[in-house]
């Protein structure tokens, strides 16, 4: 047993040197010793919002940079377990051994996900966006698991959670959510979720106990930076201010806090309630709007891409990305690499990674 565990650590000596090269470690290194030197600036917290983007980009290195160091440092440990059991011929260490194996194996598979991260926004924060589809209370209450998912899924991976906007159903569930998802690579990893997502389960709304198809559509959008151009006149936005609805003690229905932009030459809407004052929640809806408006454009560039290289990339990656069964089988399949898996609780309790992985994965060997 231990010659068996021989060549699965030398296989991970590679793929930890190959992580090294991929993360490009030293360079991150130099980056991090910038980055908190100019910390130790007196003057750093002058301009809050510019150190708390420097603090989260300095989260963001630290964090790789970290993990690998750990994956490291645990199979130098392992490495010298299996000489001194070599020696000694002690099996009782087999266990220990092969146990630390299998966890650097899956801290490595993890990393892979943030080299797949190379888009230039893929670092930045997330604005999600869940529509309820046709199908009233069903579809409602669709998109508030699909709404907890994602709250799970955020939690595991330590980002902040902030709701920006939020319609309740009329009997149950939500017609609509926005929220912004705060944290170095959300938007990288949240990214692949864009798209209908599709449920298949036995109504329990339905008195009959029949099988219901039900639909809910996500958006994703990264955060952009006030540096980032985004041709947007305020001259064409009409702004209008009402009462905000839902929880939220006596102060919410007292006055017109809530705002709705309206950009008038694309008829793009966006609105914030959950903010106590009106210009905080002004301040929100001009973050997705200038993030729906550089989406846009994005999306404008890569369509006459798309035409100039004879791209069927979107067809491919269509609308209706994922189904979850939960009758009259357990399964949630991803449409776009097939990827699937029999245990719907872990999905709806945020285990979203394997599905993100593939979807990296297959976008990376797509444009080589």
């Amino acid at each position: 047993m231990l010659e068996e565990l021989k060549p699965r650590l030398s296989e991970l000596s590679g793929k930890l040197d190959e992580m090294e090269a991929s993360l490009e470690v030293p360079s991150k290194e130099s980056k991090i010793a910038e980055l908190e030197y100019k910390m130790g600036d007196p003057t750093f917290w002058d301009d809050a919002e510019a150190a708390q983007k420097i603090n989260q980009e300095l989260a963001g290195l630290k964090g790789s940079v970290d993990k690998y160091k750990a994956l490291r440092e645990k199979y130098d440990d392992a490495q010298t377990l299996w000489e001194m059991a070599s020696e000694e011929n002690d099996t009782s260490l087999e266990a220990d051994i092969a146990a630390d194996i299998a966890s650097i194996e899956e801290g490595l598979e993890s990393l892979q996900l943030e080299v797949l991260l190379s888009g230039p926004y893929d670092a930045n924060n997330a604005i999600l966006t869940l529509h309820a589809g046709a199908g009233g209370t069903e579809a409602q209450d669709w998109t508030q698991m699909l709404l907890r998912m994602y709250g799970r899924w955020a939690e595991r991976h330590g980002f902040t959670v902030e709701t920006a906007d939020l319609l309740p159903g009329d009997e149950a569930g939500v017609k609509s959510a926005t929220l912004f998802i705060k944290g170095h690579n959300a938007y990288g990893f949240l990214k692949s979720e864009k798209g209908v997502h599709r449920l298949v389960r036995i109504s329990p709304f339905d008195a009959q106990a029949r099988r219901h198809t039900s639909f809910a559509a996500c958006d994703i959008m990264p955060e952009i930076d006030d540096n980032v151009e985004v041709d947007l006149n305020m001259n064409d936005v009409r702004v209008d201010t009402y009462r905000a609805s839902g929880a939220g003690g006596q102060h919410i229905n007292k006055t017109s806090s809530a705002v709705r932009m309206t950009h008038m030459p694309t008829g793009i809407v966006v609105q914030c309630q959950n903010e106590r004052s009106q210009l905080q929640n002004r301040e929100q809806c001009l973050k997705m709007l200038r993030a729906k408006l550089f989406e846009l454009e994005m999306e404008k560039k890569e369509a006459e891409l798309a035409k100039l290289e004879g791209d069927q990339q979107k067809i491919e990656w269509g609308s209706q990305i994922r189904s979850y069964v939960f009758q009259p089988y357990t399964m949630v399949k991803d449409h776009r690499t097939s990827c699937e898996t029999g245990n719907v609780q872990a999905v709806m309790d945020g285990e979203l990674d394997p599905f993100i992985r593939a979807y990296l994965a297959a976008k990376a060997n797509h444009e080589l």
